[in-house]
C-alpha cells in the first residue's frame, strides 16, 4: 500500500479552529499563523491544515495572498489532489447532474459544493466550459484537463478564466479554446426548447442553467399575456414565455450580440411572430415606457450583478430598489412581477425588503408567491449559505 506523501503544514492560530469544527470548508487569512514558512508556500498549493496545536484538519489549497487562504478539499491530512481525485469527483458530479437533470446541459461542478472549490464547470452536449477561480485550480489546470477529458470526452474545453476573483487570488485573466474551434454558438437545450450561446465571448460561461426552473414557472404563467423581459440577454424567459403561448412579449437588452442569439432562439422554436427584441438601456426603457402609458401583465427583470462586492452595496441596493419600482409600475392590475438578483452580498431577506421598498415606491400592493434560487445543478455547501447566490421573487401585483 503506498503510503500518501506529507503536504506542508499551514498551522491554525489558537481558537481559531472553531468555524472550521462546525463545517466551514473556507479559512480566511487572519485565521491562520502566518509565519515565514506559510508565507514561503507557492501561491496555490496543496497543504494540509493543523490547530494550533497540530491537530490535523484536513487538505486545502492555500494562497497566503487571498482573504480566503485556505479552502478545504477534505477532512482527511496529506490528500493526494491529483487526476484521479479529480476525476472521482467529477464522476459523482455527473452522476448527481444525470439523477437531477438528464440530458447534457447543465452546471456539472458549482465549486465547494462539489467538493472541488475554485472550479466552475458548464457542460453544453460535446463542449465543457470551466472558471478557473483559485491559484490552486490554476496549478492544478493540466491534472484538471486530463480529468475533464477522461470523464466528460468533450470535443471542446473552454477555459473561461475571467472572473473578478482570479484578481483577488494575485492571477491574470485568459480565455482559452482547447480541442475543435468554435466558430459559432451553440445550441442549448433547456425545458424542451433550443437556445444559443457564445461560449467564447458570451457572459460568464455562456449560459445561464442557474434560472432554468424559474423559466419554466414563469412561461407556465404567460398563456395569453403580454410579456416583457427586461436584461432579456439571449432570451431564456423571453423565447419560454412565447413558447407557452404568450400573446406578445418584448425583450429588452443593450447587447447586440445577445439579442441577436436571442432573436435566433425565437426563430428556431417558432415563435419569432410573437417576439420583439429592442436594443436599450434598462432603466431608460422601463421611464419611457411607464410615460407612455405601456402595461404588460407578466414583465421579468433578472439584471446582472448589481452588487458584485460590499463596497458596491449601498448603490447597488438602490438599483434593486428603483428596478423593482421602474417594472412595476408597468405591470397591469391584477398582472405578475418576476425578479431576480445574482448578487452575492445580498442576501434573499434583504432582496425581499429592496423588492418592498420599489413596490411601495410605484404604489403598488403585492402578494409574494414564490421567493426561489437557482436550480439543482446549482447545489450550496451547507457551511456556505453566502454562496447561494441567485434570489428570485414572483409577485402579484393589484
Amino acid at each position: 500500500m503506498t503510503v500518501p506523501a506529507a503536504l506542508p503544514r499551514v498551522r491554525l492560530l489558537p481558537g481559531a479552529d472553531r468555524r472550521v469544527k462546525a463545517g466551514q470548508p473556507w479559512i480566511y487569512s487572519n485565521e491562520i499563523a502566518m509565519d515565514q514558512a506559510a508565507r514561503g508556500l507557492s501561491p496555490g498549493a496543496t497543504v494540509t491544515v493543523t490547530a494550533a496545536g497540530g491537530r490535523p484538519i484536513g487538505t486545502a489549497g492555500f494562497n497566503y495572498r487571498s482573504l480566503i487562504a485556505a479552502r478545504l478539499f477534505g477532512r482527511e491530512p496529506d490528500m493526494t489532489i491529483d487526476r484521479v481525485f479529480l476525476a472521482r469527483k467529477l464522476e459523482a458530479a455527473l452522476a448527481l447532474r444525470r439523477r437531477l437533470i438528464g440530458g447534457e446541459h447543465y452546471r456539472l461542478v458549482h465549486a465547494d459544493a462539489d467538493g472541488l472549490p475554485g472550479l466552475i464547470l458548464d457542460r453544453f452536449g460535446q463542449v465543457a466550459v470551466a472558471q478557473l477561480n483559485t491559484a490552486t485550480m490554476d496549478m492544478l489546470r493540466p491534472e484538471l484537463e486530463a480529468a475533464i477529458r477522461q470523464v466528460l470526452a468533450p470535443d471542446t474545453l473552454v477555459l473561461r478564466c475571467e472572473s473578478g476573483v482570479r484578481a483577488l487570488e494575485g492571477l491574470e485573466t485568459y480565455t482559452a479554446v482547447l480541442g475543435a474551434r468554435l466558430d459559432d454558438a451553440i445550441a442549448v437545450e433547456e425545458n424542451g426548447l433550443r437556445y444559443f450561446a457564445d461560449l467564447v465571448e458570451g457572459q460568464k460561461t455562456g449560459w445561464f442553467f442557474d434560472q432554468r426552473r424559474n423559466r419554466a414557472l414563469v412561461a407556465g404563467l404567460a398563456e395569453g399575456a403580454r410579456v416583457l423581459d427586461v436584461y432579456c440577454h439571449t432570451g431564456g424567459f423571453a423565447v419560454a414565455a412565447a413558447a407557452a403561448e404568450a400573446e406578445s412579449v418584448l425583450g429588452i437588452d443593450r447587447s447586440a450580440p445577445a439579442l441577436a442569439l436571442a432573436a435566433r432562439a425565437a426563430q428556431a422554436n417558432g415563435v419569432a411572430t410573437r417576439c420583439r427584441f429592442e436594443r436599450e438601456d434598462a432603466f431608460g426603457a422601463l421611464d419611457r415606457m411607464a410615460a407612455e402609458g405601456v402595461r404588460f401583465d407578466l414583465a421579468i427583470a433578472d439584471p446582472p450583478a448589481f452588487v458584485k462586492t460590499k463596497k458596491d452595496l449601498a448603490a447597488g441596493s438602490k438599483g434593486y430598489a428603483r428596478l423593482a419600482a421602474a417594472a412595476a409600475r408597468l405591470v397591469a392590475p391584477r398582472g405578475l412581477l418576476f425578479l431576480a438578483s445574482c448578487s452575492h452580498p445580498v442576501d434573499a431577506a434583504q432582496f425581499l425588503e429592496l423588492a418592498n421598498r420599489g413596490l411601495v415606491e410605484a404604489g403598488r400592493q403585492a402578494r409574494l408567491l414564490r421567493a426561489g434560487g437557482a436550480d439543482l445543478d446549482h447545489p450550496v455547501h451547507p457551511a456556505l449559505p453566502q454562496t447561494a447566490y441567485l434570489k428570485s421573487l414572483l409577485l402579484a401585483l393589484d
